[in-house]
Protein backbone atom coordinates (compact mmCIF):
# COMPACT_ATOMS: atom_id res chain seq x y z
CA UNK A 1 0.00 0.00 0.00
CA UNK A 2 1.20 3.57 -0.71
CA UNK A 3 1.07 6.58 -2.67
CA UNK A 4 0.76 7.45 -6.69
CA UNK A 5 3.68 9.38 -7.85
CA UNK A 6 3.07 8.86 -11.26
CA UNK A 7 0.14 7.95 -13.56
CA UNK A 8 -0.31 7.77 -17.27
CA UNK A 9 -2.99 9.73 -19.37
CA UNK A 10 -6.09 8.08 -18.74
CA UNK A 11 -5.54 5.95 -16.03
CA UNK A 12 -7.48 4.63 -13.58
CA UNK A 13 -5.67 6.05 -10.56
CA UNK A 14 -4.23 9.64 -10.41
CA UNK A 15 -1.10 11.32 -8.39
CA UNK A 16 -1.57 10.96 -4.59
CA UNK A 17 -4.05 8.33 -4.63
CA UNK A 18 -3.55 6.09 -1.78
CA UNK A 19 -3.72 2.73 -3.53
CA UNK A 20 -3.26 -0.86 -2.91
CA UNK A 21 -1.05 -3.11 -4.64
CA UNK A 22 -1.76 -7.02 -4.54
CA UNK A 23 -0.11 -9.75 -5.09
CA UNK A 24 3.83 -11.14 -3.94
CA UNK A 25 5.08 -11.93 -7.48
CA UNK A 26 5.88 -11.01 -10.93
CA UNK A 27 8.16 -7.82 -9.57
CA UNK A 28 11.28 -8.17 -11.41
CA UNK A 29 14.50 -7.54 -8.76
CA UNK A 30 12.17 -8.54 -5.62
CA UNK A 31 12.62 -11.10 -3.49
CA UNK A 32 9.92 -11.83 -1.93
CA UNK A 33 7.18 -13.84 -0.20
CA UNK A 34 3.05 -12.85 1.42
CA UNK A 35 4.19 -9.17 0.60
CA UNK A 36 6.85 -6.83 -0.41
CA UNK A 37 9.63 -5.04 1.37
CA UNK A 38 10.93 -2.56 -1.21
CA UNK A 39 10.50 1.46 -0.49
CA UNK A 40 9.68 1.91 -4.55
CA UNK A 41 7.52 -0.14 -6.82
CA UNK A 42 6.93 0.23 -10.69
CA UNK A 43 3.79 -1.33 -11.37
CA UNK A 44 1.14 -1.12 -14.30
CA UNK A 45 -1.92 1.19 -13.33
CA UNK A 46 -4.49 -1.29 -13.87
CA UNK A 47 -2.92 -3.28 -11.41
CA UNK A 48 -3.51 -1.13 -8.19
CA UNK A 49 -6.67 -0.67 -6.60
CA UNK A 50 -7.53 2.68 -5.15
CA UNK A 51 -8.45 3.10 -1.34
CA UNK A 52 -9.29 5.61 1.20
CA UNK A 53 -6.44 7.12 3.02
CA UNK A 54 -8.31 6.79 6.20
CA UNK A 55 -8.36 3.12 5.52
CA UNK A 56 -4.69 3.28 6.73
CA UNK A 57 -3.09 -0.31 6.95
CA UNK A 58 -6.50 -2.19 6.72
CA UNK A 59 -5.88 -2.15 3.17
CA UNK A 60 -3.68 -4.68 3.27
CA UNK A 61 -6.45 -6.89 4.17
CA UNK A 62 -8.49 -6.34 0.62
CA UNK A 63 -6.77 -9.54 -0.95
CA UNK A 64 -7.62 -12.02 1.84
CA UNK A 65 -11.13 -10.46 1.72
CA UNK A 66 -11.15 -11.04 -2.50
CA UNK A 67 -10.08 -14.60 -1.34
CA UNK A 68 -13.19 -14.31 0.58
CA UNK A 69 -15.50 -13.34 -1.88
CA UNK A 70 -14.34 -15.49 -4.59
CA UNK A 71 -15.50 -18.33 -2.37
CA UNK A 72 -19.20 -17.24 -2.16
CA UNK A 73 -19.20 -16.16 -5.76
CA UNK A 74 -18.90 -19.81 -7.44
CA UNK A 75 -15.50 -19.50 -8.80
CA UNK A 76 -16.24 -16.01 -11.03
CA UNK A 77 -19.34 -17.88 -12.25
CA UNK A 78 -21.96 -15.38 -13.46
CA UNK A 79 -24.82 -17.03 -11.59
CA UNK A 80 -26.61 -16.20 -8.11
CA UNK A 81 -24.41 -16.62 -5.08
CA UNK A 82 -25.46 -19.49 -2.67
CA UNK A 83 -25.32 -17.88 0.77
CA UNK A 84 -23.34 -20.01 3.45
CA UNK A 85 -25.68 -21.57 6.34
CA UNK A 86 -22.12 -22.81 7.41
CA UNK A 87 -18.68 -21.49 8.04
CA UNK A 88 -16.66 -23.53 9.56
CA UNK A 89 -13.42 -21.47 11.40
CA UNK A 90 -13.49 -18.19 13.48
CA UNK A 91 -10.68 -17.29 11.83
CA UNK A 92 -9.72 -14.11 9.95
CA UNK A 93 -11.36 -16.06 6.97
CA UNK A 94 -14.06 -17.03 8.49
CA UNK A 95 -14.49 -13.45 10.06
CA UNK A 96 -14.36 -11.69 6.58
CA UNK A 97 -16.78 -14.33 4.89
CA UNK A 98 -19.32 -13.53 7.71
CA UNK A 99 -19.16 -10.22 7.25
CA UNK A 100 -19.33 -10.48 3.21
CA UNK A 101 -22.30 -12.47 3.62
CA UNK A 102 -24.08 -10.16 5.54
CA UNK A 103 -22.54 -7.04 3.41
CA UNK A 104 -24.32 -8.67 0.34
CA UNK A 105 -27.49 -8.80 2.46
CA UNK A 106 -27.59 -12.60 3.06
CA UNK A 107 -28.94 -14.46 6.23
CA UNK A 108 -26.66 -14.85 8.63
CA UNK A 109 -24.06 -17.39 8.76
CA UNK A 110 -23.61 -20.06 11.51
CA UNK A 111 -19.88 -20.32 12.62
CA UNK A 112 -17.97 -23.04 13.71
CA UNK A 113 -15.18 -22.75 16.43
CA UNK A 114 -13.07 -25.16 18.40
CA UNK A 115 -10.68 -22.37 19.85
CA UNK A 116 -12.70 -20.75 22.65
CA UNK A 117 -10.23 -18.09 22.80
CA UNK A 118 -11.28 -17.17 18.84
CA UNK A 119 -15.53 -17.04 19.49
CA UNK A 120 -15.67 -13.61 20.52
CA UNK A 121 -15.93 -11.10 18.50
CA UNK A 122 -19.08 -11.78 15.83
CA UNK A 123 -20.93 -9.15 14.49
CA UNK A 124 -24.43 -10.01 13.62
CA UNK A 125 -23.86 -13.54 13.48
CA UNK A 126 -23.91 -16.78 15.61
CA UNK A 127 -20.16 -18.86 16.76
CA UNK A 128 -20.40 -22.27 18.71
CA UNK A 129 -18.98 -25.60 19.01
CA UNK A 130 -19.76 -27.80 16.71
CA UNK A 131 -21.10 -30.17 19.55
CA UNK A 132 -23.43 -27.54 19.77
CA UNK A 133 -25.23 -27.55 16.81
CA UNK A 134 -27.73 -29.56 15.68
CA UNK A 135 -28.42 -28.93 11.90
CA UNK A 136 -28.19 -31.23 9.47
CA UNK A 137 -29.60 -29.55 6.43
CA UNK A 138 -27.32 -26.62 5.35
CA UNK A 139 -27.61 -25.58 2.20
CA UNK A 140 -23.70 -24.28 1.97
CA UNK A 141 -20.94 -25.04 4.27
CA UNK A 142 -17.62 -23.21 3.49
CA UNK A 143 -14.75 -24.69 5.16
CA UNK A 144 -11.72 -22.28 6.06
CA UNK A 145 -10.35 -24.66 8.90
CA UNK A 146 -8.08 -26.34 7.19
CA UNK A 147 -8.91 -29.56 8.88
CA UNK A 148 -8.21 -32.05 6.35
CA UNK A 149 -10.15 -34.64 8.34
CA UNK A 150 -13.53 -32.53 8.32
CA UNK A 151 -14.84 -33.64 5.46
CA UNK A 152 -17.29 -36.55 7.00
CA UNK A 153 -18.42 -34.51 9.25
CA UNK A 154 -19.30 -31.87 7.00
CA UNK A 155 -20.92 -34.01 4.40
CA UNK A 156 -23.32 -35.60 7.09
CA UNK A 157 -24.60 -31.91 8.16
CA UNK A 158 -25.70 -31.07 4.27
CA UNK A 159 -29.16 -31.04 2.87
CA UNK A 160 -29.81 -32.94 -0.42
CA UNK A 161 -28.32 -31.31 -2.90
CA UNK A 162 -26.25 -29.32 -0.82
CA UNK A 163 -22.40 -27.82 -1.40
CA UNK A 164 -19.16 -27.99 0.42
CA UNK A 165 -16.79 -25.14 -0.39
CA UNK A 166 -13.41 -25.83 0.44
CA UNK A 167 -11.60 -22.59 0.89
CA UNK A 168 -8.88 -23.42 3.86
CA UNK A 169 -5.39 -24.59 2.77
CA UNK A 170 -5.40 -27.94 3.48
CA UNK A 171 -1.48 -30.06 4.19
CA UNK A 172 -2.82 -32.89 3.55
CA UNK A 173 -5.08 -34.79 0.61
CA UNK A 174 -8.48 -34.71 1.89
CA UNK A 175 -10.69 -37.82 1.28
CA UNK A 176 -14.32 -38.72 2.14
CA UNK A 177 -16.68 -41.69 2.44
CA UNK A 178 -18.88 -42.31 -0.56
CA UNK A 179 -22.10 -43.74 0.63
CA UNK A 180 -23.41 -40.52 2.75
CA UNK A 181 -22.19 -38.63 -0.02
CA UNK A 182 -23.98 -40.52 -2.81
CA UNK A 183 -26.97 -40.67 -0.60
CA UNK A 184 -27.40 -37.00 0.00
CA UNK A 185 -25.89 -35.91 -3.58
CA UNK A 186 -23.35 -33.63 -2.13
CA UNK A 187 -21.36 -31.43 -4.42
CA UNK A 188 -17.60 -30.33 -3.50
CA UNK A 189 -16.34 -27.63 -5.09
CA UNK A 190 -12.54 -26.33 -4.25
CA UNK A 191 -12.43 -22.23 -3.58
CA UNK A 192 -9.10 -21.08 -5.78
CA UNK A 193 -7.72 -17.43 -5.61
CA UNK A 194 -8.91 -14.79 -6.27
CA UNK A 195 -9.32 -12.54 -9.35
CA UNK A 196 -9.56 -8.85 -10.03
CA UNK A 197 -13.41 -8.64 -10.22
CA UNK A 198 -13.21 -10.42 -6.85
CA UNK A 199 -11.11 -7.55 -5.54
CA UNK A 200 -13.28 -4.57 -6.94
CA UNK A 201 -16.16 -6.00 -5.46
CA UNK A 202 -14.59 -6.13 -1.99
CA UNK A 203 -13.14 -2.55 -2.11
CA UNK A 204 -16.59 -1.13 -3.31
CA UNK A 205 -18.03 -2.97 -0.29
CA UNK A 206 -15.39 -1.55 1.93
CA UNK A 207 -15.89 2.07 0.44
CA UNK A 208 -19.31 1.99 0.64
CA UNK A 209 -18.84 1.28 4.74
CA UNK A 210 -21.14 -2.03 3.40
CA UNK A 211 -18.12 -4.18 4.54
CA UNK A 212 -16.07 -3.46 8.25
CA UNK A 213 -12.06 -4.36 8.15
CA UNK A 214 -12.36 -3.78 11.78
CA UNK A 215 -10.82 -5.61 14.52
CA UNK A 216 -9.03 -8.28 12.16
CA UNK A 217 -5.42 -7.35 12.09
CA UNK A 218 -4.68 -8.03 16.00
CA UNK A 219 -0.58 -8.08 15.58
CA UNK A 220 1.89 -5.63 14.16
CA UNK A 221 5.09 -6.69 14.78
CA UNK A 222 8.34 -3.77 13.72
CA UNK A 223 11.24 -6.28 11.28
CA UNK A 224 13.05 -6.75 14.37
CA UNK A 225 10.67 -8.46 15.67
CA UNK A 226 9.77 -10.55 12.50
CA UNK A 227 10.81 -13.91 13.60
CA UNK A 228 8.91 -13.79 16.89
CA UNK A 229 6.26 -13.06 14.42
CA UNK A 230 5.81 -15.86 12.60
CA UNK A 231 5.72 -17.72 16.08
CA UNK A 232 3.29 -15.64 17.25
CA UNK A 233 1.22 -15.91 14.07
CA UNK A 234 0.94 -19.20 13.76
CA UNK A 235 1.21 -20.23 17.59
CA UNK A 236 -0.72 -18.13 19.00
CA UNK A 237 -5.22 -18.75 18.54
CA UNK A 238 -5.13 -14.96 19.67
CA UNK A 239 -3.52 -13.92 16.49
CA UNK A 240 -5.70 -13.53 13.93
CA UNK A 241 -3.48 -11.59 11.40
CA UNK A 242 0.05 -10.90 11.96
CA UNK A 243 1.37 -7.79 10.21
CA UNK A 244 4.74 -6.68 9.51
CA UNK A 245 5.90 -2.99 9.27
CA UNK A 246 8.83 -3.03 7.07
CA UNK A 247 8.86 0.75 7.11
CA UNK A 248 11.65 1.18 9.61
Amino acid sequence: MGTVRRSEAGASVQVGDWVFVPGSYSFAGVRNIFGGAGSRLIVPHERVVRVAPDLGPKAVLLALAATCYHALSLGGVHQPMRPPGLIVGHGVMGRLLARIALALGMPAPTVWETQPLRRGGAEGYAVMHPDEDVRKDYASIVDVSGDSTILNTLIGRLAPGGEVVLAGFYKQDLGFAFAPAFMREAQIRVAAQWKKPDLQAVAELVANGALSLDGLITHTYGLQRAREAYDTAFGDPRCLKMMIDWRS
